[in-house]
């Protein structure tokens, strides 16, 4: 579930450079945590998968398909709302933890390429989009205008934080900084589907939204101090 590191090649001199990160806040503290753990748990798993035949990029279409599975299963609530909601949380989770999977399968067969770690990138945003609009629409037809519009920002939203983060990168900066990471959209997500029934749903998508703009201001005010800071950068 980690956002990727832009592919696009900068200078020499931006490529040399090494940064060193003192202690952040606490929900940093937390956030590299858990990330570090999922990651250590993720290339345990695939230790035995790392020698057959299964590559990365199966995993990775099979996430997102699963993903996209959860999406379809979302609008037909209103035939079973606890059933469909609670399968489509499943299904998501399970296709999410398949995207942990293929580049910890990647790292640990020595499959990595760039393709893989493009097309990684893009089912990302994918099965993420997939899911929200497949929330949105429920919104919509139930008429709470408010939540499909706040639906609309957390697309956006969710989409710009590794936009930001690609482009920052691009140009040899660090732009991996802020709370709403994809690792947290989609437990926010999974909670908001698992809580459906009793009208949370609703308030997740509103806390997505929030903390998607948040994390984008975030990284583009990061990205500006490390500018006036005196990283020097090529013109594009």
């Amino acid at each position: 579930m980690a956002e990727h590191v832009s592919q696009t090649c900068y200078s020499r001199a931006i490529a040399g450079l090494r940064y060193t990160q003192a202690p952040g806040p606490l929900h940093k503290r937390v956030q590299q945590g858990y990330t570090t753990g999922a990651r250590t748990i993720a290339s345990r798993s695939v230790t035995g998968l790392a020698q057959t035949r299964v590559t990365p990029n199966a995993l990775t279409t099979t996430g997102v398909s699963l993903c996209l599975v959860a999406a379809v299963l979302v609008p037909f609530e209103d035939r079973h709302e606890l059933l469909f909601y609670w399968l489509a949380a499943v299904v998501f989770v399970v296709g999410s933890i398949l995207d942990i999977l293929d580049g910890a399968l990647a790292r640990a067969g020595g499959k990595s390429t760039p393709f893989g770690a493009f097309l990684d990138s893009t089912t990302d945003r994918v099965g993420e989009g997939a899911m929200l609009a497949a929330i949105g629409y429920v919104f919509a037809r139930s008429g709470n205008d408010v939540a499909a519009l706040f639906t609309v920002l957390a697309v956006a939203g969710s989409f710009l934080v590794p936009y930001v983060r690609a482009k920052a990168e691009a140009l040899g900066l660090r732009g991996d900084v802020g709370l709403g990471s994809r690792a947290e959209r989609v437990v926010v997500i999974t909670a908001g589907l698992v809580l459906a029934p009793w009208g949370v749903l609703q308030w997740a998508i509103y806390l997505i939204a929030v903390i998607s703009w948040i994390t984008v201001v975030q990284r583009v005010l990061h990205v500006r101090k490390q500018l006036l800071g005196g990283t020097n950068v090529e013109q594009r």
